[in-house]
């Protein structure tokens, strides 16, 4: 279905006993768009992620990954399928190399099952796929670290370079640049629109100035709902969002 949405949303809802977290959200997202997700927390972002991941189950309502409905399988056929993610909290293999965690993401994607009498080498375009991603993400030199002593937003990259290590097509970044300095949320915005190129990105971020000099589109998330979509010029002159939750720092 080549005319399909990267990502469809329809009606999602979910629910943690009588609590409604994800009230009824619809969105279709373009292949090759940037698309951001905003709102204060306790927004629901995060659960969004989860639905649209596999972490999570829907209540009711569909997801749709390149036109085929995704929501309710589990969240290794989704990588399977073409989406991979990211998470607040930085996910890496602290005592691996920097190319062993990459690596990792490679054989995952590839199908490629652990055993202990047959070398990883072996696996054919393994390496090579590696290699691709370290220059990607621009850890090439250092390949040979081990993942837990790199910088806070060395360790940010490695965990992009693995969401993206099996090539998939659609990726979600849930706040990449959190705790960062500008210097390196400068150079992170760098690495994001490099690797988005040619995939379709979900991102989820807190710091305005990165949402609207990235993103093609805007979602505003309030309470489990989305009040408003649009480009960032609209989204910033939007009298609903400012009161809802960009306040003054649309002005910014």
């Amino acid at each position: 279905m080549s005319d399909a949405p990267a990502l469809e949303i329809r009606n999602l809802k979910k629910s943690f006993g009588p609590a409604e977290i994800i009230r009824g959200v619809n969105l279709a997202v373009p292949k090759g768009e940037r698309h951001a997700v905003i709102g204060p927390n306790g927004a629901g972002k995060s659960t969004l992620f989860n639905l649209i991941s596999g972490l999570l189950v829907p209540t009711s309502g569909d997801v749709l990954l390149n036109g085929e409905k995704i929501s309710g399988r589990p969240a290794y056929e989704i990588n399977r399928r073409g989406l991979s993610r990211s998470f607040q909290v930085t996910n890496i293999f602290p005592r691996m190399s920097v190319f062993e965690n990459v690596r990792c993401g490679v054989l995952w994607s590839a199908k490629q099952k652990y055993a202990f009498w047959r070398g990883v080498e072996a696996a054919p375009g393994v390496n090579e796929r590696t290699e691709k991603v370290l220059e990607e993400i621009g850890l090439v030199e250092r390949r040979n670290v081990l993942a837990g002593v790199l910088t806070y937003a060395e360790q940010r990259a490695l965990e992009i370079g693995v969401t993206i290590a099996g090539g998939a097509d659609v990726i979600l970044l849930d706040e990449p640049t959190a705790g960062m300095s500008r210097h390196e949320t400068d150079v992170a915005v760098g690495l994001i629109r490099r690797i988005s190129e040619g995939r379709t990105l979900m991102i989820v971020e807190h710091d305005m100035g990165v949402v609207f000099g990235l993103a093609d589109r805007i979602s505003v998330l309030v309470y489990g709902e989305i009040i408003a979509t649009g480009p960032p010029a609209e989204i910033r002159a939007s009298a609903k969002v400012k009161e809802a939750y960009l306040g003054e720092e649309a002005h910014a």
